[in-house]
């Protein structure tokens, strides 16, 4: 089943049992991926979709940050309760040894050094392990890795 049949699915049975987290967030990326789409000119497959569920969680993931900062528990709270319902539609997400496996592969397979190789790595192992880990993670062990170098 397409992954946007699933969201519209799931955000029906929300509306019956009166869920309202849940109602909230399935609108807010079922309405973000049809802007995408328009932009697009076209409808996404699920590997479109899953970016823009992933850009969704970044984007929350910001904002707990900010909110934070600002000290406001009850806009962390919902964010996160938004996050977890967000990654339900995620594949299975690789732990930093996983990651760091393949990025040691890819750091192999491109010959890569140092630092300075980075932009070698980076293209290769995000393209490798979208919607498995998060961005900010692989750069972290790209960096880690190649640092060592």
């Amino acid at each position: 089943m397409p992954l946007t049949e699933r969201l519209n699915m799931d955000l029906r049975g929300a509306l019956r049992a009166h869920d309202e987290r849940r109602k909230e967030t399935l609108r807010m990326v079922l309405a973000a991926i049809r802007n995408g789409e328009i932009a697009a000119g076209h409808a996404m497959d699920d590997t479109g979709v899953l970016q823009v569920i992933q850009r969704e969680i970044k984007q929350r993931r910001d904002s707990i940050e900010e909110f934070g900062k600002g000290n406001r528990q009850d806009l962390i709270e919902r964010e996160s309760a938004q996050i977890d319902i967000l990654q339900e539609y995620l594949p299975r997400q690789l732990t930093r040894d996983d990651v760091q496996a393949a990025a040691r592969r890819v750091i192999e397979e491109t010959g890569a050094r140092g630092p300075a190789d980075k932009g070698k790595v980076m293209p290769a192992l995000v393209k490798q392990l979208a919607g498995q880990a998060d961005g900010r993670l692989i750069n972290e062990v790209v960096t880690e890795l190649l640092g060592r170098s």
